[in-house]
C-alpha cells in the first residue's frame, strides 16, 4: 500500500511556519533531558523547586555543548540565582533538626526567589495559592504538600522511578526527610540515621523526660526507623539488592548502590523495610517482577534461572563475601 506524500506543498507550509529554520529544541518539561531547570515556567513547578532545593541539576544545566533554545539558555542562567538554595547533603528533612529550618520554609524561600529574581515583585501570596491548587492542595499549606502529596505525585511525574525519596517513620508529627537518591551513598545514608534522624531522637528523648504529650510515641517510631535504616545500611537479606546482570562477586555488598542499575533495583531494600511515604502500588507502583525474554547462555545467573530473567532474589551477605574474596584470590 502506498501512502501519497506531497513533498512540495510541506516544504511550503515549513517555509511558511518557520522562516528561519526549524526552532531549537526548548522543553518546560522536567521528565525531559534538555529541561532547563527553573521551576518559574515548569509544567510542575513544585516539583522542580523540590529538586532544586534537594541538589538536583538537569543535564541542560551542565552541558555547555547541547543545542538548546536562546530561551532556554536564559533560564538556565537565572538557575544560577538559585544555587544558594541546594542543599549539600541531598538530604532536608521535614521537621527542624540539627538547627535547619523545616522543609516547607526552605522551600517557600527558594519559590520565592524564583519568581523574584526574574521579576521583582512578581511573587504574591496568591502565586502560592495558585501553585497549591495545581497540585491538588487547594486551600492547603506547603507544609501539608510536601508531607502527604508531594511523593506520590513525584513519583507519578517521573513515571515510577523517583530520584527524590521521602522517609518517614509513620507518623504526621513524627520524623520525615526528602533524600536525593543521587547522593545517597552508604556516608549519607549513615549521616541520616545518625546526624538527622539521631538528633530527633534526642529531641524526643528530652520530651519524654520532660513529659512533653506524644514524645514516647514519637521516640518509638523513630527508634523503629533507626533500626531499619541501619538494616538497609547493612544490606543483610531481605534488604539486599540485587543485579540479575551482575555476577555474584560484584553484587553490592551493604547499601553501596550503581547508580547505573536504576531506581527499580536500587529501592527495594527500602520498599521491604517499609520506610517511604509510600511503599507499594498504586502510589509508588515497582514490581521485581521477572523481565521479558531469555538470558543468554554467558549471562551470570543462566545456570541458575535457567535462563528466566528474575529480579526477585535475595542474596546473604556471607554469599557475597566468599564469592568476593574468591574473585580476588584468582
Amino acid at each position: 500500500m502506498k501512502v501519497p506524500f506531497d513533498l512540495a506543498h510541506w516544504q511550503q507550509v515549513a517555509a511558511e511556519r518557520y522562516p528561519n529554520g526549524l526552532p531549537k529544541p526548548y522543553s518546560d518539561d522536567p521528565t525531559q533531558w534538555l529541561f532547563h531547570g527553573h521551576p518559574q515556567p515548569a509544567t510542575d513547578p513544585l516539583q522542580v523547586a523540590v529538586a532544586r532545593l534537594l541538589g538536583y541539576r538537569w543535564p541542560a544545566e551542565t552541558d555547555a555543548d547541547m543545542e538548546l533554545a536562546i530561551e532556554a539558555r536564559q533560564w538556565i542562567a537565572h538557575t544560577d540565582k538559585l544555587a544558594a538554595h541546594a542543599d549539600d547533603d541531598g538530604i532536608v528533612c521535614l521537621p527542624a533538626v540539627r538547627g535547619e529550618k523545616p522543609a516547607h520554609e526552605r522551600l517557600l524561600a527558594l519559590l520565592i526567589d524564583a519568581w523574584e529574581t526574574v521579576t521583582p515583585g512578581s511573587w504574591k501570596a496568591s502565586t502560592l495559592d495558585r501553585l497549591l491548587a495545581d497540585a491538588d492542595c487547594a486551600g492547603k499549606s506547603l507544609e501539608v504538600w510536601l508531607c502527604e502529596k508531594f511523593f506520590e505525585q513525584h513519583a507519578k511525574r517521573f513515571h515510577h522511578r523517583p530520584f527524590i525519596w521521602h522517609v518517614w517513620d509513620g507518623l504526621k508529627d513524627g520524623f520525615g526527610a526528602l533524600v536525593n537518591y543521587h547522593k545517597l551513598d552508604a556516608r549519607n545514608l549513615e549521616r541520616l540515621i545518625h546526624t538527622y534522624l539521631g538528633d530527633w531522637i534526642r529531641i524526643q528523648e528530652a520530651g519524654v523526660a520532660s513529659g512533653l504529650d506524644g514524645a514516647p510515641q514519637r521516640l518509638a517510631a523513630a527508634q523503629a526507623l533507626k533500626k531499619k535504616l541501619e538494616a538497609i545500611l547493612e544490606g543483610e537479606a531481605p534488604y539486599d539488592i540485587f543485579v540479575r546482570w551482575k555476577p555474584l562477586a560484584q553484587q553490592p555488598i551493604g547499601w553501596n548502590p550503581d547508580l547505573n542499575d536504576g531506581v527499580r533495583l536500587n529501592i527495594r531494600p527500602w520498599m521491604t523495610a517499609a520506610v517511604l511515604r509510600h511503599n507499594k502500588g498504586p502510589k509508588l507502583n515497582i514490581k521485581w517482577d521477572k523481565d521479558r525474554g531469555k538470558d543468554v547462555e554467558s549471562a551470570p545467573w543462566f545456570p541458575v534461572f535457567k535462563g528466566d530473567r528474575i529480579n526477585d532474589h535475595h542474596l546473604t551477605l556471607a554469599e557475597k563475601r566468599v564469592a568476593r574474596d574468591g574473585a580476588r584470590g584468582r
